[in-house]
């Protein structure tokens, strides 16, 4: 990724410019009146897009905060920038408040001391965050240790038109039907990320023990465990949709592709995707989901505050309004995002837990039980290095 690479220049940690204490809310709040914030987020989804005015919408209402959603395609841009501030001595004034973000962006920047923080357990409403059955401490491996606050989990799962297939129950299986049904299938270009969940997907389904992807990746043992990979790619690439010469450029170019006739399958991170799609009339009413019989990858979706961010207060009471039941309950909703909360039933009053019972999940959204085992991302260092191999493998100009 383009804003790994200058890393190795920012060896120091960068020193945070005095801010307002986040264990001192009343203060965050009286600083945070007034404020802008520059929320560097994907803007590739109308839905997602939004929701998000959503929330700046909340938070203008209840707190005197303005929120910028500044549209991504990368994450790797918003790093980029922050990078070259640090290294251009900007250290007080940033041009970024909050980030939408995770994986190797978010180790990245950790390490180098780019964030501001830690906050995330100091915001009120973190006393509703599951911290024992959903991933929101650590992400890809890596401790978060406060630096960014989750705000949706996501979990692996693969649409199709159930009028012209059934569900398949493992990596094998697909690439038996995809086979027998040439054209059909197929998923993003990486580096873009789904695609490359995709490849991480295939290598966890096909490892007999997993575990080894959550250590880093290392020059020993790279080539030996990710062999399985390749040889599969080799076998589904020419069976795969105009033969693999060309991919979807990102996750949200799939569905137009099963509407059109074009495939009967294709990969989404959002259990609810599809059925705010059906909702919205942009997928036939026969596409259904599902996941693998040893479980699919899932993770959360975090924002983290850079260094510099000159409005840190503003981008803190983002956070915790993101964190807020009605907002959760409001990114459940399939008509609306379908993303999973982050949050623990348990840890709800009566009217706050009614939010979510409330919810009818849709035709194609499968319920937490049938999600079935939540698989364990790798270690950011996998996911770099696949997706640079498969850009020299099979990667076609975009």
């Amino acid at each position: 990724m383009k804003a790994l690479a200058l890393f190795a220049a920012l060896a120091l940690p960068a020193a945070a410019h005095a801010q307002v204490d986040p264990a001192d809310w009343e203060a965050v709040l009286a600083d945070a009146r007034g404020q802008t914030v520059y929320w560097n987020a994907w803007g590739g989804s109308t839905t997602t897009n939004d929701f998000i005015a959503w929330i700046g919408d909340m938070v203008q209402a209840d707190y005197g905060v303005t929120l910028e959603h500044v549209k991504l395609t990368d994450t790797a841009d918003a790093v980029t920038r922050v990078l070259s501030e640090k290294q251009a001595g900007t250290d007080a004034e940033g041009a970024i408040d909050l980030i939408w973000i995770n994986g190797a962006n978010f180790a990245a920047m950790k390490d180098a001391g780019l964030l501001f923080g830690p906050f995330a357990e100091q915001l009120p409403n973190w006393q509703y965050v599951d911290t024992d059955g959903k991933t929101v401490q650590t992400d890809f491996t890596v401790s978060v240790e406060g630096y960014e606050s989750p705000w949706a989990m996501a979990q692996v799962v693969f649409d199709y038109d159930s009028a012209d297939m059934e569900p398949l129950g493992s990596m094998q299986a697909i690439l038996d039907w995809s086979s027998a049904n040439p054209g059909r299938f197929t998923y993003p270009q990486p580096p873009d990320f789904l695609g490359t969940t995709f490849l991480k997907q295939v290598l966890i389904d096909l490892l007999d023990d997993p575990a080894v992807l959550q250590q880093p990746a290392t020059d020993d043992n790279y080539a030996q465990v990710t062999a399985p990979l390749w040889d599969y790619l080799d076998r589904l690439t020419p069976t795969l949709w105009r033969e693999g010469r060309a991919y979807p450029p990102t996750g949200t170019a799939m569905f137009p592709l099963i509407a059109d006739g074009e495939i009967d399958l294709s990969i989404s991170f959002s259990p609810g995707a599809a059925t705010a799609a059906i909702a919205n009339d942009e997928l036939p009413d026969t596409v259904r989901t599902f996941v693998l019989d040893k479980g699919t990858i899932g993770n959360a979706s975090f924002v983290a505050i850079p260094y510099n961010s000159p409005h840190a207060a503003g981008a803190m009471v983002v956070a915790n309004a993101l964190l807020s039941p009605e907002a959760q309950a409001r990114a459940q909703d399939p008509s609306i995002l379908g993303y999973g909360t982050v949050l623990a039933m348990d840890k709800l009053d009566a009217d706050q837990k009614a939010l979510f019972d409330a919810l009818d999940l849709g035709i194609a959204t499968l319920s937490p039980a049938e999600l079935g085992t939540v698989q364990a991302e790798p270690h950011p260092s996998w996911m770099t290095r696949i997706a640079d191999d498969w850009t020299s493998r099979y990667g076609v100009a975009r």
